[in-house]
């Protein structure tokens, strides 16, 4: 293969890697819409894709390709340095001071209420802080409108929806923006304090989660996919 037809080639791996999925969604499953699908459900093949893409032409068009799946340039220094620093809004627009859990290990999740993990997320979500509050957790939550529209109603129609459905207790917060320039500053700080890896550091999905420490350091982020319950073994090492 000569140089010149690197461009060509990983054109085409880029163009399978974001077309195939959509011929190959399946009829039935836990995916409420083909953007579900696209956005969370075939992670692991475009990491692969992007593996077998910097095996072929190397690192300049790796890098090319990262760029092309929205990986960023290096974010600007923050002048936070803890999320504890952080003012954020409850549902009745009411400023609350993250300063207020220090002391506590936070999982901050960005939720939704029309989203294909809706219904798992919120069930393990509650599970996890019913078991685990006494020691010393909280579950942070966050509506946010910015993936398929999966989030439309007011704060008040989000809120009674995940406390009576799901008979949820932990703190459920005002919507927010949780990627581009309106987004919270929350979320900036998490998203530079834990890249997304090759996709980049935005906020992929509904359900995105990051672990924080008593301390206010963000220790972990994982996936949409990843459920509550697997992320319990690395709450009960903070507690």
């Amino acid at each position: 293969m000569t140089t010149s037809r690197y461009p060509i080639v990983f054109v085409a791996v880029l163009v399978i890697a974001l077309v195939l999925p959509v011929l190959v969604v399946p009829s039935s499953g836990s995916y409420k819409t083909v953007a579900d699908f696209i956005s969370y459900g075939n992670v692991r093949g475009v990491l692969t894709t992007g593996q077998t893409v910097a095996t072929l032409l190397g690192k300049h068009y790796f890098h090319s390709f990262l760029l092309l799946m929205g990986s960023s340039a290096s974010s600007p220094a923050m002048a936070q340095k803890s999320v504890h620093e952080f003012s954020v809004k409850d549902t009745a627009g009411n400023d609350v001071d993250l300063s207020s859990y220090k002391g506590k290990v936070l999982l901050i999740v960005n939720v939704a209420s029309q989203c294909g993990l809706t219904s798992s997320n919120y069930k393990e979500l509650t599970e996890v802080y019913s078991k685990y509050k006494d020691q010393g957790l909280e579950i942070l939550a966050f509506p946010c409108n910015q993936f398929g529209g999966q989030e439309p109603g007011t704060n008040e129609e989000i809120k009674e929806f995940a406390c009576t459905r799901f008979k949820a207790e932990f703190p459920i917060f005002d919507k927010v923006n949780v990627n581009g320039e309106n987004a919270d500053p929350l979320y900036k700080f998490l998203k530079a304090s834990k890249g997304g890896g090759i996709l980049g550091e935005s906020i992929k999905w509904n359900f995105s989660k990051f672990l924080v420490d008593k301390e206010g350091n963000v220790v972990d982020r994982y996936a949409p996919t990843t459920s509550p319950s697997k992320i319990e073994k690395d709450i009960k090492k903070l507690l």
